[in-house]
């Protein structure tokens, strides 16, 4: 298991947070040949003291700060810069590897999106766009299944604060369909799981992550690992749209 390749099977991953440079083990000399015991040994050791050291300055916000980051972060000290980063792409070449499998995505550039245009805001519109593209892509599944309905449901990192949102958008969409599909083949409203237990929300925030250096850092490495899953249509992409000007050449306008 490729959690376990790097010592972190109980552990969440979230891309984001594993990418990172963590300040503290540039500052260990011989870092790179500790085995992982020693590695969070060390590292540990500087955390400990420099949040001592901020605890007792004037500067509350800076310490609250550091803290949440060592948190966050705490599940991967033990691995190097280059190893965090090799997991993240074998995790997105196994994705890349599931045949079975299908990415959605609405990518917005807020600059160009104009919500009273738009009468809806930046994240219902998401909702909506991905709401549609699964629903379109159950109805052709399952007319080339020959008289099988097929059904799925969706499945959503838990927040509090879109959750219910979220829930009666869903809830409108059953009953009115959305601006472009009716909804057949998309049972109940999303769940709501807590992705520190549940590998796939965790995946899905790695597509996400992969999608946003695309088009934020022009970064190509991890996307280009995922996008044979990309859902298409006689070729073309249609489950990732970009939302943005027109004179955008990235591999979804142009």
């Amino acid at each position: 298991m490729l959690k376990s390749k790097y010592d972190l099977k109980d552990s969440e991953i979230h891309t984001g947070w594993i990418v990172r440079k963590y300040l503290e083990q540039s500052r260990i000399v011989g870092f790179e040949s500790m085995d992982y015991a020693q590695r969070r040994h060390e590292v540990l050791k500087l955390r400990k003291a420099e949040l001592l050291k901020l605890q007792k300055s004037q500067n509350k916000s800076h310490y609250k700060q550091t803290r949440k980051n060592y948190r966050q972060t705490d599940s991967y000290i033990h691995l190097t810069h280059i190893e965090r980063i090799a997991i993240v792409q074998e995790l997105a070449d196994l994705v890349g590897s599931w045949s079975f499998s299908r990415l959605f995505g609405e990518c917005i550039n807020k600059i160009h999106f104009d919500p009273i245009r738009a009468q809806q805001s930046v994240d219902e519109q998401s909702l909506e766009q991905l709401v549609s593209r699964f629903e379109q892509y159950l109805k052709i599944v399952s007319k080339s299944t020959k008289n099988t309905m097929l059904y799925g449901t969706l499945i959503h990192d838990n927040n509090d604060t879109v959750s219910h949102k979220h829930t009666e958008l869903m809830k409108k969409f059953h009953h009115h369909g959305t601006l472009w599909t009716t909804i057949e083949h998309i049972i109940e409203t999303p769940f709501f799981v807590n992705s520190e237990l549940t590998s796939l929300v965790q995946i899905a925030d790695l597509c996400c992550f992969a999608l946003r250096r695309y088009f934020e850092n022009n970064e190509t490495d991890l996307i280009s690992r995922i996008q044979s899953r990309f859902d298409r249509k006689n070729g073309k992409i249609v489950g990732i749209r970009h939302f943005t000007d027109a004179s955008c050449q990235c591999m979804f306008c142009s």
